[in-house]
Order: C-alpha cells, then sequence, then structure tokens
C-alpha cells in the first residue's frame, strides 16, 4: 500500500482518533442504506444495511439485461454500525464505483438489543459464513468481502477453515487493521494510554449492553464482576468467553486469533495494518512466513487503527477504502 501521512496530523493516536471524529468519510449525496433484517438459525436475529448500486444512465437502461455489479460485504469492527467512519468511507468508494455494498451488523450492534444468550467475537467464522452464504444466495452476483478490525479478524478465521471451498462463496476477502494475534493486542489495548482512552471508550458502550443481555437471561454471568471491569481481558473472561463457548480470556484469545492459520488460506486475500497502530503491534504482525501463498501483506509504516486520513485539514478518509478495493477488484470476474 502506497500511504503517506500528511505532516499536520503525525504519531499512531493522532491518525486513529482524528479520523473517527472530524475527518471526511463520505461523499454528497448522503448514503442512504436499505435494511433488512435477517432471522438467524438460532431464533436470533441481525440487521443487515444494503447500499444499491447507482448505474449511469447509459447503463441503467440496459440493467435488466446486464450482469450484475460485484457486491462488497463489509463487516465492521468492534462496537461499529454502518455509521462508523470506516463504514462510510467504504460505502462512498463502493458506490463511486458503482458497486453493491452489504453491511451485516454483529449481534447487538445496530441499534436494538439481540435476543440470544449470546454476542459476537473475533473469531466468529460460522456467523460469518452464514452471512456470507446467504448474501451470495441473495444477490447472485460476483462478490468480495472485507472486515475491519475485529470484522476483518473474523473473516480471515472464515476463509481459514473454508479453505478452498471459501472460491465458491467470495472472489477475495482483506482485513483491514485486524487484530490477527488477539493476545498481542489484547494486551496493548489495556496498557498506557490506550488503557485511559480505548478501553474506557469500549466498556462503556459493552459493559451497558451486557448488563441488558443479563436483564433479558438472569444468571447468564456475574453482574457485580463485569460492572467492576477494568479492561477487555476481564470483560472477555467475564462475557465473551463463556457466552461463545471459550474457556477463557487466554483460550478465546488463542482459538480466534487468524495469524497462527493464515497459510491455510485457499483464496486471495489481502491483511493491511499500520506498523503504528496503537491496538496491533508491530512486533506481533505477520510476516511472509505465517502469510503463505494466497495472502498478501500491506504494512504501511503509518495510519493508526483504521485511520489512513489524508489531504488537508480536516483530511479525508478515502485513499485506504480506494487502494483496497483496487486490490480487491484484480480478483473479480
Amino acid at each position: 500500500m502506497k500511504y503517506q501521512a500528511p505532516a499536520w496530523l503525525p504519531g499512531g493516536h493522532a491518525q486513529t482518533i482524528w479520523p473517527a471524529f472530524f475527518a471526511r468519510s463520505s461523499e454528497a449525496p448522503a448514503l442512504q442504506f436499505r435494511r433488512e433484517r435477517w432471522l438467524t438459525p438460532d431464533a436470533d436475529f441481525i440487521d443487515v444495511d444494503w447500499l444499491d448500486p447507482v448505474l449511469p444512465t447509459s447503463q441503467a437502461s440496459t440493467a435488466q439485461s446486464s450482469p450484475k455489479p460485484p457486491l462488497l460485504v463489509l463487516f465492521h469492527g468492534l462496537e461499529g454500525s454502518s455509521q462508523s467512519h470506516s463504514s462510510q468511507a467504504f460505502a462512498s468508494v463502493a458506490r463511486a464505483r458503482g458497486w453493491a455494498l452489504a453491511l451485516p451488523h454483529f449481534r447487538g450492534c445496530s441499534g436494538e438489543l439481540n435476543l440470544a444468550p449470546r454476542a459476537y467475537h473475533s473469531g466468529d467464522f460460522e456467523e460469518i459464513g452464514w452471512i456470507l452464504a446467504r448474501c451470495k444466495a441473495s444477490y447472485g452476483g460476483p462478490m468480495i468481502a472485507a472486515g475491519v478490525s475485529l470484522g476483518g479478524n473474523a473473516l480471515l478465521r472464515w476463509a481459514e477453515e473454508s479453505g478452498a471451498a471459501a472460491a465458491a462463496t467470495v472472489q477475495a476477502v482483506c482485513a483491514i487493521c485486524s487484530p490477527v494475534d488477539l493476545a498481542a493486542a489484547g494486551h496493548a489495548i489495556g496498557r498506557g494510554f490506550n488503557r485511559l482512552v480505548y478501553t474506557r471508550m469500549f466498556l462503556r458502550s459493552m459493559v451497558p449492553k451486557a448488563l441488558h443481555k443479563l436483564a433479558q437471561h438472569p444468571g447468564l454471568f456475574d453482574g457485580e464482576r463485569l460492572r467492576a471491569a477494568k479492561n477487555l481481558y476481564e470483560f472477555d473472561n467475564l462475557f465473551t468467553a463463556p457466552l461463545h463457548g471459550f474457556r477463557s480470556t487466554e483460550d478465546y484469545w488463542q482459538r480466534a486469533s487468524a495469524k497462527p492459520h493464515l497459510r491455510d488460506i485457499r483464496i486471495p486475500a489481502l491483511v493491511l495494518n499500520a506498523a503504528n497502530d496503537p491496538f496491533v503491534p508491530a512486533h506481533c504482525l505477520p510476516t511472509a512466513a505465517d502469510a503463505g501463498p494466497h495472502v498478501t501483506l500491506w504494512q504501511p509504516a503509518q495510519g493508526g487503527h483504521v485511520g489512513f486520513p489524508q489531504g488537508r485539514p480536516p483530511g479525508h478518509l478515502f485513499a485506504m477504502p480506494e487502494q483496497v478495493c483496487q486490490w480487491l477488484a484484480q480478483s473479480l470476474p
């Protein structure tokens, strides 16, 4: 990836925080998503936001007989949604290319609490597989997929578990700023400035949702201990791990991490991580020896965590999605 951060926004923290709040992430006209609610096999639901392709006038008249444009399925990050800055930027780039976009919300992330005694997690490849299969069946055209942070790790885990069979569903996948070594990332976000800023931000959202889940399903976990959780390690130990079949945080982080299984991927896969990402330390990033022949590694020196701002203040966020989409397009028919 060719990326140089603007001089006015130096450092990984600035390149993470500023884009999330101030940089331009969508182009006019405003994005208008169409929401669908899908019932899951376990009697729960997820909400999927669709952005239909905008065809040029010359193509619109022949749209019935023309092949469908590609569909980009985008999986958001921890506590994200279709309104996240990265989601908006990818949606804008997809629309500019004439692609359709589907953004499935992980359970509980669409603005309404899900029903089942579970939420979502970084290694939820079964859920990813079910969503992708349904997108493929309902859309019917060529499909590619990308995931941001947590969503990217889960997407890679699906590709790893699926092996060669993944090619029947998608042409290529990409993980953006994903914590492919969950233990390294989990410990990093629990220290110093990361703990004071990012951990507190995530827990402000995650703890109340978990407590609402406890009200739905009394006795599901120890609410008092969860209220006292000071970091993601403790939260995962009390909530994420036991609700999703893991013995502990260590077991969850080990089994859900994508890095140890990258060589099992059999479709084109791009793994993009900035070396100055505050959440994902550079020392834990995969090397060519980890990756295998189907995986491409992009590890620019700058960019922060899902930031990659560009241009004059306040900056914009289209440079990274444009390069990712260009890479994904190479695998389309």
